[in-house]
């Protein structure tokens, strides 16, 4: 890992989803860096194009409904889009590995956790059967269960383990780049707790990067090194995590701190954002944004924002933040 600086490199990224009558704009010239040895929070409603962005980090868009209009996806400096099926198989758990949504449907139910632990091992470390076993049991035992249990079946397991299984999974082969896509959705607070710590500890201890998908900003502000927020495909603001927690100034950003409860304040009332994500098969023109702000201008139903980049590591897409437009310290969005 030492020939390139970042470990993954998503440039002008678009891709639909086709059906007989429609044709649906997923992911709309996404920019994404993640460099070597960070977390990057990628945040947003149900139907943003966030899970569509992290499968093709793994080239994994279901065909032939799924196509990627434009764009790069670099890994480790290599394209994967590019790659043969082979290179695929290759980098695909070893390179970069993905804990899936929900661990209910993650595993096979007729194989042992300790087989399918062992599976991608054996691919990639080149180990024999019972010595594939044997990191197999260490991996259990890495995530707070004990290795005898690797001949049980899934259904064996409750919910939280069951995640902890599928962790044990992707980091067996020590990736360089692991993709969380809203790992903790179906757990209860308690254990949702405890597998995020469990994952923050990995990721240091295995010096990885990570892509960690998601909607909860008390999430993102845990593990998080820097954030993009998404929002019908595109990524309207980026940066730190002091930048958008702390001088956030998209109003759909905004709009997302404002649905937090206030614990501080019980009496204040939620600041819900108005109205509904768009329909990806009819994104209004100029901003997708528009019909849901407070803030909207004419020019913002006809022309699509062009992003600009406010400091170093501050980006948004905004007609209330062009560089003719003060912004709201009084002075221009620099």
């Amino acid at each position: 890992m030492s020939d390139y600086d970042n470990i993954l490199d998503i440039k002008n990224l678009a891709i639909e989803y086709s059906s007989d009558d429609d044709v649906v704009k997923a992911v709309n010239n996404v920019n994404i860096t993640i460099p070597k040895g960070k977390t990057l929070g990628l945040v947003g409603e149900t139907g943003a194009g966030k899970t569509t962005t992290a499968l093709s980090v793994l080239n994994l868009i279901p065909e032939p409904q799924g196509k990627v209009i434009s764009g790069e996806v670099i890994l480790a400096g290599e394209d994967v889009l590019s790659m043969k099926e082979k290179r695929l198989l290759e980098i695909r758990g070893d390179k970069v590995a993905m804990i899936f949504q929900d661990p209910m449907t993650s595993l096979n139910p007729i194989k042992t956790v300790g087989e399918q632990i062992a599976e991608g091992i054996r691919i990639h470390s080149k180990l024999n059967k019972k010595d594939a076993a044997v990191r197999a049991r260490e991996m259990l035992e890495l995530v707070g269960i004990p290795g005898d249990r690797i001949l049980e079946y899934p259904h064996q397991f409750s919910g939280g383990m069951k995640q902890r299984v599928v962790i044990a999974i992707a980091l067996a082969c020590k990736p360089d780049l692991l993709i969380a896509d809203e790992p903790t959705t179906a757990l209860d607070v308690t254990i949702q707790a405890q597998v995020l710590k469990l994952i923050n500890e990995l990721k240091q201890s295995y010096d990885m990067s990570m892509l960690m998908i998601t909607h909860d900003l008390g999430i993102v502000a845990e593990v998080c090194d820097e954030v993009s927020i998404m929002y019908a495909g595109r990524i309207i603001e980026h940066g730190s995590l002091e930048d958008i927690f702390d001088n956030k100034l998209h109003p759909y950003t905004k709009g997302l701190f404002d649905s937090l409860p206030n614990i501080e304040d019980r009496r204040s009332e939620l600041k819900p954002i108005k109205g509904l994500m768009p329909d990806p098969t009819d994104l209004p023109s100029g901003c997708a944004f528009h019909p849901r702000c407070d803030f909207a201008r004419p020019e913002c139903s006809t022309q699509q924002p062009k992003g600009r980049k406010l400091s170093e590591t501050h980006y948004i897409e905004c007609h209330l933040h062009n560089e003719n437009t003060e912004n709201e310290h009084g002075g221009t969005a620099e």
